[in-house]
């Protein structure tokens, strides 16, 4: 089973921000994902029950980022007891048989079995300086680090240039100001 793909759903939740309420966005968001099943089953409680988990899961990553260990560990098993993980069999879309988490249910609770059954995988597995917040300001979302030399800063391609290009142009700066 392939725990990292749940990790990256944990990201994802995080970086919906506020956009989190808003039931079209996270029915397109589990389209985008390959969760269409989960999409056409959301309710209005499952969505106040992702946003909850989205701020439970930003501050996981805001404490990786501050390098406070205990504190990540913490609060993934205060989410692993709350959301207890419940393995299914699954074949479907012509795949082999593999297993997935917690299948039945909410939608919501099978994102949150999913989302902190991945960052959980992730932590022991890899440890916690895999997860962080982007350092372009003002961007402050989740990434989850899958490089092989643990060097990920940032979120995106986009904000890594535009955090680039400003450093770049501050340095540009300081000899004329000197």
């Amino acid at each position: 089973m392939d725990l990292t793909s749940y990790a990256e759903l944990a990201v994802l939740l995080v970086n919906l921000g506020d956009e989190c309420g808003n039931s079209a966005t996270v029915r397109k968001l589990l389209e985008e994902t390959g969760r269409t099943e989960a999409a056409a089953r959301l309710t209005r409680r499952d969505v106040d029950a992702l946003c909850e988990l989205r701020d439970e899961l930003a501050e996981v990553f805001q404490s990786a980022s501050g390098g406070d260990e205990d504190d990540v560990v913490e609060r993934l098993n205060g989410l692993l007891v709350r959301h207890p993980v419940h393995p299914q069999i699954s074949g479907h879309d012509g795949q082999a048989w593999h297993l997935h988490l917690t299948e039945g249910g909410r939608v919501a609770d099978t994102l949150a079995v999913g989302s902190v059954m991945g960052l959980a995988s992730v932590v022991t597995g890899l440890g916690v300086d895999r997860l962080g917040t982007c350092q372009a300001a003002p961007c402050r979302n989740a990434y989850l680090d899958t490089s092989s030399n643990r060097s990920r800063r940032y979120c995106s391609e986009r904000c890594a240039s535009r955090a680039n290009v400003a450093a770049y142009r501050a340095r540009r700066r300081a000899p004329e100001s000197a």
